[in-house]
């Protein structure tokens, strides 16, 4: 690959619970072909056990310093001490990602008060819709956004639901005798009928958000007046994905994606 035309840079997700890095090396000319580009490595950790020293055990034998980076954040403090960290140890080409980065048309009145890892899905969404169809864009994260590009390419909007994990810890915190449940894996979808308390639990937090979801895309293709390509991602998504309509996928790498999709749009947009 020539280094003329290519990109390395490292994309950021950092979550309300998870900080996501993929390593890309990416051709400009990826903005003329199908597709997203995939990170050639990964590194997850959760977001308050950040390692920094880990991070750059990640890269090596390449230094923090000979990389761009690219962030899109959704944690303020967890952000905060990463860009701190890469400051400290001499990075130059940090960039924050905002929602007037991204190669996107944002159909609202105020697309920087939308959640960037929302936007940066829908960017990858835009790229693998088929063309003059509308995508729908699962999030199965912390919270569950389910959210609507047009037949267009412009986002539209969606809704926000509490997380499988999210609404286990809630029914925990907020009742006196029901347990605390690890939802945060979900390899295989729970029976739907409990015949124990906490098999009930998990057949209700499991089933309603797949109902949740559900409704949401039927309504959205009701108000599109056509079938909408159907992408998912998140750590339920795969469990999740082959419950719904039959062309559901899922693509794991949806956020990180965009963010290398919109790095190479910059970067090939400033002046030489």
């Amino acid at each position: 690959m020539n280094a003329a035309s290519s990109l390395e840079l490292v994309a950021v997700d950092v979550g309300n619970s998870r900080l996501k890095m993929g390593r890309f090396e990416v051709d400009r000319s990826v903005l003329a072909r199908d597709g997203i580009p995939q990170p050639a490595h990964l590194f997850e950790v959760p977001a308050q056990e950040v390692s920094f020293e880990q991070i750059a055990h990640w890269l090596a034998p390449r230094a923090v310093t000979e990389i761009d980076w690219y962030l899109a954040s959704v944690n303020r403090p967890a952000a905060t001490r990463l860009i701190d960290w890469l400051r400290t140890e001499g990075v130059e080409r940090v960039t924050m990602l905002c929602a007037a980065d991204l190669p996107l048309v944002v159909d609202l009145p105020h697309p920087d008060r939308v959640g960037i890892d929302r936007l940066l899905a829908a960017v990858s969404a835009e790229r693998l819709r088929r063309h003059g169809q509308p995508a729908i864009v699962v999030d199965l994260g912390s919270a569950i956004t389910v959210d609507l590009l047009s037949a267009e390419g412009a986002f539209q909007g969606g809704a926000i639901l509490p997380g499988i994990a999210m609404a286990a810890r809630g029914m925990y915190e907020f009742t006196d005798l029901l347990p605390l449940l690890d939802m945060h894996q979900l390899d295989e979808p729970p029976a739907p009928l409990g015949r124990t308390t906490e098999e009930a639990m998990r057949a209700g937090l499991f089933w309603g958000a797949v109902g949740g979801v559900r409704e949401l895309i039927q309504r959205y293709e009701a108000q599109t007046r056509g079938e909408a390509d159907v992408f998912l991602s998140g750590g339920a998504a795969p469990s999740v994905a082959r419950l719904l309509k039959s062309e559901a996928r899922y693509e794991p790498h949806l956020v990180l994606g965009g963010i290398a999709l919109t790095a190479v749009r910059l970067k090939t947009s400033e002046p030489h």
